[in-house]
């Protein structure tokens, strides 16, 4: 490739010359970022799948297990708003590469690990990776197309990383059963090489002119060492003991770093998270039932996949395909419970939805050994299902749509940064009130008896975040109707998998954000 072509390329997907859809490079954009950020889309499923095999051959601990999980979520978590700030500021389509490069890199640690202490260290790495690739894949596409397609690719994209979430759980069955738990984090290498060769050739490079100042890179810091010195007090504390030294050492920094983290983003003049933004009930309340809905989830993820291997029997591929319903729920219900908000407002969407999901927890509650898939487990997950199809898009809506539009992105990643957290917590949590320690979990009637209490606690969750919408959140109309009839098929729909956290969102078209953590979409546009 020649200097001039890289050149002209380059011009081409500029604002002054944005890109068609329908165009060659257009479908070349819009693959490599589907790609990119599907790679993190699929390890946040495959890998609960991976954990009965991955513990039994490193011999790890419940505590292990947790942190082969939080380990990701705590950096994914507390780098994300960075992430995007960094791809506005030095190049998306560099920041992008660079993340998916971080991300490849640590698979193949992960994948090579001698022993459980390496392979956290490696995940911990990877959500670092995560943090970078996540915001900029929906960056460059806000960025790069014509504003008539933009909402069309955005649709294309969380179609497909909705389906790439989907596939998780089956294809690390399969994985599993046939090579072994290394595979899941194999399989990331082909893929990642790909995405950066195929962006260095297609994807233009675009950044934001506009910012000024510097990073916020002590908020970043202070909120990383809050939610680790959190998390390993709540994962370490079984072990080592409440009033150990390590433990209330841990306390006491998370405490600390989440005061100073108030207190510099308050005195700080270009913060990360303006503290602001939460003057609103609206988007302070619907981020609260984020909390209890994704805590829900992320103790569901972390437990029923190991409890249906361990306790039921079922094998890897078996326990992958047992989630698959809830997907497939998602897929086809999120786009009609988010134009169904639209039109009557988000209020009854976000209680109903909650405690379905707590009903379906209850149900869950119920199963136990030597149960049948067809009688208890499937009613459970379908109701479990279909409460989590009616959360997701109008409670995203619903943040975005309290924000200011100059605080979009910023809302959104909020948003997407309280759901991961939510999941840390819970997986840091649930063991330690359902009494798994150490090896429990590898005994079926002990794990079995720890999912009873555990699910009790997820449904309490996921019920009180119900409640919380009925009292606290408005019943604003999104979006004033065009139709009479309220459960339609939108002409441009957004299908979303959960699981990984909540959509990440483009903003709207000449309101980007100084420092957003990606790009969303108004939403309006993007739940339709």
């Amino acid at each position: 490739m020649t200097k001039g072509s890289s050149t002209s390329r380059e011009a081409v997907g500029s604002p002054s010359q944005p890109l068609r859809l329908s165009s060659p490079h257009g479908r070349w954009v819009l693959a490599v970022t589907v790609l990119g950020s599907g790679i993190a889309f699929l390890e946040a499923t495959v890998i609960n799948v991976a954990l009965p095999a991955l513990g039994r051959d490193l011999d790890a601990d419940v505590a292990a297990l947790q942190w082969t999980i939080d380990g990701y979520l705590l950096t994914l978590a507390s780098l994300i708003l960075l992430g995007g700030s960094l791809g506005d500021r030095y190049g998306r389509r560099r920041i992008f590469e660079l993340g998916v490069t971080v991300f490849t890199a640590t698979s193949v640690l992960s994948a090579l690990a001698p022993s459980v202490e390496t392979l956290i260290g490696a995940r911990i790495l990877q959500g670092v990776g995560g943090a970078l690739l996540a915001p900029g894949s929906l960056a460059i596409i806000e960025a790069t197309f014509h504003p008539d397609d933009r909402g069309r690719a955005i649709g294309a994209w969380s179609a497909l990383g909705g389906v790439a979430g989907a596939v998780g759980p089956l294809l690390g069955g399969y994985l599993v059963t046939a090579l072994s738990w290394r595979a899941v984090f194999l399989i990331n290498i082909p893929l990642g090489a790909f995405v950066v060769y195929a962006s260095r050739r297609h994807v233009p490079e675009t950044r934001d002119p506009t910012i000024s100042g510097r990073l916020d890179v002590a908020g970043s810091v202070l909120v990383a060492l809050a939610l680790a010195g959190l998390t390993f007090a709540l994962i370490q504390a079984p072990a080592q003991g409440v009033a150990s030294g390590p433990v209330v050492g841990a306390i006491a920094i998370g405490i600390i770093a989440s005061i100073a983290f108030v207190v510099t983003e308050r005195r700080s003049r270009q913060p990360m998270l303006p503290l602001s933004i939460f003057s609103s009930r609206q988007f302070a309340s619907a981020n609260l039932v984020t909390v209890a809905v994704y805590a829900a989830l992320g103790g569901v993820l972390f437990l029923l996949v190991v409890f249906l291997q361990v306790a039921l029997g079922y094998s890897p591929v078996a326990a992958g395909a047992a989630t698959l319903p809830v997907t497939a729920l998602m897929l086809a219900l999120s786009p009609r419970a988010g134009a169904l908000a639209q039109r009557i407002g988000p209020r009854l969407p976000l209680t109903v939805g909650p405690l379905l999901i707590a009903a379906g927890m209850l149900m869950m509650r119920g199963i136990d050994i030597g149960d049948a898939y067809l009688g208890s487990v499937l009613p459970a997950v379908v109701v479990y299902g279909l409460g989590l199809s009616l959360v997701v898009a109008p409670v995203t809506a619903t943040v975005l749509a309290a924000a200011d539009a100059r605080h979009s992105g910023v809302a959104s990643g909020v948003n997407n940064a309280v759901a991961r957290t939510a999941q840390l917590a819970a997986v840091a949590v649930l063991p330690l009130v359902a009494g798994l320690s150490g090896s429990a979990y590898r005994q079926p009637q002990a794990l079995a008896d720890g999912f009873h209490v555990a699910m009790l606690v997820t449904a309490g969750l996921a019920a009180a975040g119900g409640i919380l919408a009925w009292a606290t959140i408005r019943n604003d109309v999104l979006e004033r109707p065009r139709r009479r009839r309220l459960w339609v098929r939108e002409p441009a729909t957004t299908r979303h998998c959960a699981v990984a956290g909540t959509p990440l969102l483009p903003a709207p078209s000449g309101e980007r954000p100084r420092q957003p953590a990606q790009t969303p979409a108004p939403a309006a546009a993007s739940e339709r």
